[in-house]
């Protein structure tokens, strides 16, 4: 079985997203069954991006909704337009120093096509066509029971009412 194979047919059985994992940024498994129960705001990210201003948003609501159940997590990728650094220790202090990021943050990954990490591939089914990531800071909130709760796109703020709103209210869900 090649990986890619393997990779379709894992996200192909998964009925929620706890059944992922990833690889810290630090190298350490980050297992999303550690955030069961939990409401997770999925983000893919890139250094050297438009958006990335958006870390500010984004350290901004966890801060804010971390003691209620929240956890964003940065999923650094390079798929669009290349504007990733090139390893996790750049990416790391970069975050760091310039956004005092301490929201966890995986390895780099694929978030779009054959390649795409797991996750992404049964967010993109699970979700439907259009919320698939289309450039970096695309954002996928997972409710409590690990289901996609909603989607939004990179030019969607982190301090919108619309995500703030979808925010408090998965935060409001009983555990699955």
């Amino acid at each position: 079985m090649t990986a890619q194979n393997s990779i379709a047919l894992a996200s192909e059985f998964a009925d929620t997203a706890y059944q992922f994992s990833f690889t810290s940024i630090d190298g350490q498994p980050l297992p999303l069954s550690d955030f069961q129960g939990q409401v997770v705001l999925v983000v893919n990210t890139a250094s050297r991006c438009g958006f990335t201003p958006q870390y500010d948003g984004l350290q901004a609501l966890y801060d804010k909704y971390r003691e209620q159940g929240l956890v964003v997590l940065g999923v650094p990728s390079g798929d669009f337009g290349e504007q990733e650094l090139a390893d996790e220790a750049e990416i790391k202090r970069f975050c760091e120093v310039n956004f005092n990021i301490d929201f966890p943050m995986t390895e780099k990954n694929h978030v779009k096509g054959d390649n795409a990490h797991p996750f992404y591939q049964w967010s993109a089914e699970t979700a439907g066509f259009m919320a698939r990531p289309r450039w970096n800071f695309h954002k996928y909130l997972v409710g409590r029971d690990g289901q996609i709760d909603s989607w939004f796109s990179s030019v969607t703020s982190p301090q919108s009412e619309k995500m703030e709103t979808a925010i408090l209210r998965a935060l409001a869900q009983p555990a699955g």
